[in-house]
C-alpha cells in the first residue's frame, strides 16, 4: 500500500489485571491507557477516521499444535528459556484470552463502518484500511516499569523495522498451530474463515537486545 508507513497506526497492550492496574497500553498517536475501554476506543476512533492500526497484545495469541504428544507444552520455535507454557506465560495466555476477545468485541461495537481484520502481513499491506492483529513478546531486562511502558517498547519495536515487520519475526511457525487470536476474531464476528483456528501471527520480540 503506497503511504503505507507514514499513515498506519501502532498500538499494543500489555494484558493483566485491569483492577490491579495490570493493564497498559500505547499508541504512535501519542495516546496511551490503563483500562481495555480506552484501548478499544482509541482503536475505533482510528479506524473510523480511516487509518489503518496494527494491534499487538503482550501474550501468546498462538501455540504449536504438535503432532508428538511429548512436545505439546514445548516453547514455540524462537522462545528460548520464556515458553508459552511455563508459568508466566501460562499466566499471560490465559488472561489475553479473554481480553482480547473482549477488546476486539468492544471495538467492533463501536465502529461505525464495516473494517476488515488480519494476521496476514501481506493481505493487510495490500489492503486500503482495516486491523491487523500481533502479537508483542517483551522478555527480561526489556521489561519496563509499568505496563504501559512494557506496551510502548513493543509499539516502538514495531516502528523500528517497518516498513516490513515480518524481518522482526522472532517465531518460526511450525506445520501445525491453534490460533488464539484467531478464536477471538471468529468469536466476536470480525470473521467466519475457519482457517483462522491454523494461521500464526507475527511475533515481535523485545528483549535488552533490541
Amino acid at each position: 500500500m503506497q503511504g503505507y508507513k507514514k499513515d498506519i497506526v501502532i498500538v499494543c497492550a500489555d494484558v493483566g489485571a485491569v483492577a490491579k492496574g495490570n493493564f497498559g497500553w500505547w499508541s504512535s498517536l501519542g495516546e496511551s491507557g490503563t483500562a481495555p475501554s480506552t484501548l478499544a476506543g482509541h482503536v475505533s476512533a482510528a479506524l473510523d477516521s480511516g487509518k489503518p492500526v496494527a494491534l499487538g497484545f503482550e501474550c501468546p495469541l498462538f501455540v504449536p499444535l504438535r503432532d508428538d504428544e511429548r512436545r505439546l507444552t514445548s516453547a514455540r520455535l524462537g522462545e528460548g528459556r520464556r515458553p508459552w507454557s511455563a508459568g508466566a506465560g501460562c499466566g499471560s495466555l490465559a488472561t489475553g484470552l479473554v481480553q482480547t476477545t473482549w477488546v476486539l468485541q468492544e471495538i467492533k461495537r463501536q465502529l461505525t463502518q464495516v473494517t476488515p481484520s488480519f494476521l496476514s502481513w501481506h493481505e493487510f499491506s495490500n489492503s486500503e484500511s482495516g486491523l491487523f492483529l500481533w502479537e508483542a513478546f517483551v522478555t527480561g531486562k526489556a521489561k519496563g516499569d509499568s505496563h504501559t511502558a512494557d506496551a510502548k517498547l513493543g509499539a516502538e519495536a514495531f516502528l523500528r523495522v517497518l516498513p516490513d515487520p515480518m524481518s522482526g519475526n522472532a517465531i518460526t511457525c511450525e506445520n501445525g498451530v491453534y490460533s488464539l487470536i484467531g478464536a477471538a476474531l471468529l468469536r466476536t464476528g470480525w470473521s467466519d474463515d475457519l482457517r483462522l483456528l491454523e494461521e500464526p501471527c507475527l511475533v515481535m520480540r523485545v528483549s535488552n537486545n533490541s
